[in-house]
């Protein structure tokens, strides 16, 4: 019974941390370093690293410059471009680290399963994020980012309190994430086929001269004889 507590404590923590990772990498390590620092957690060793004073302070600055610039319109959209290369691999490598030096074998596939679990975590967020661009208020998008930060807390800390309640709500979460990615698809498709539009309807292009009627054999024009 105590071994079966422990895989689904790692398995939580290990999915929990990927999770996280593909929507907010900052606030992901930023809560797991705290609660390893403050010593509400045991953290494994592949992760305690993040309890290190120099990763918090790199962790919450970083936090602090996307809490702003996640609730920019526009600028939200950028930095998921940017943070593609950033919390797909940062999510294999924290859930790699969450099994701790178990196994290579099994190291490589928390790894694996990790860093699909952050890709499709971010391509959800930033799809979303992206058709919420598209209303002109920006209320949304703040509501939107705040939400996403608190998820972020409150899924981390069902993980390591409630794996089983996390696991079950997880499961819940990808179900929601296959049945809503091709919705997002069409809607990224639409909306980009629109400013194509607007961008071709507003290129200049060079006046065409009017077509002149061609004159046919019997329109010749007689010339009046001298």
């Amino acid at each position: 019974m105590e071994q079966l507590n422990n895989i689904t404590n790692t398995l939580a923590l290990t999915m929990g941390a990927a999770w996280a990772s593909g929507i907010n990498l900052y606030a992901a390590i930023l809560t797991l370093g705290l609660m390893g620092a403050t010593g509400n957690i045991t953290l494994p060793p592949g992760l305690e690293i993040l309890s290190d004073p120099m990763v918090l302070m790199a962790a919450g600055l970083m936090y602090f410059v996307e809490f702003f610039a996640d609730k920019i319109p526009g600028v939200d959209t950028a930095w998921d471009g940017l943070h593609t290369f950033i919390r797909i691999p940062a999510g294999a490598m924290l859930a790699a680290g969450a099994v701790g030096d178990l196994n290579p074998v099994i190291e490589l596939s928390a790894a694996l399963m990790g860093g699909g679990l952050a890709a499709s975590t971010h391509a959800t967020k930033a799809g979303t994020r992206a058709l919420i661009n598209t209303s002109p208020e920006p209320f949304s998008n703040w509501t939107a980012s705040v939400s996403e930060d608190i998820a972020v807390i409150v899924g981390l800390w069902t993980a390591l309190n409630h794996p089983v309640l996390y696991l079950v709500l997880l499961g819940l979460f990808i179900l929601m994430m296959i049945w809503l990615m091709p919705r997002l698809w069409r809607g990224i498709k639409l909306v980009w086929g629109k400013v194509r539009g607007v961008l071709a309807g507003g290129t200049s292009s060079l006046p065409q001269a009017e077509a002149q009627p061609a004159q046919t054999a019997g329109e010749v024009e007689e010339k009046p004889l001298k």
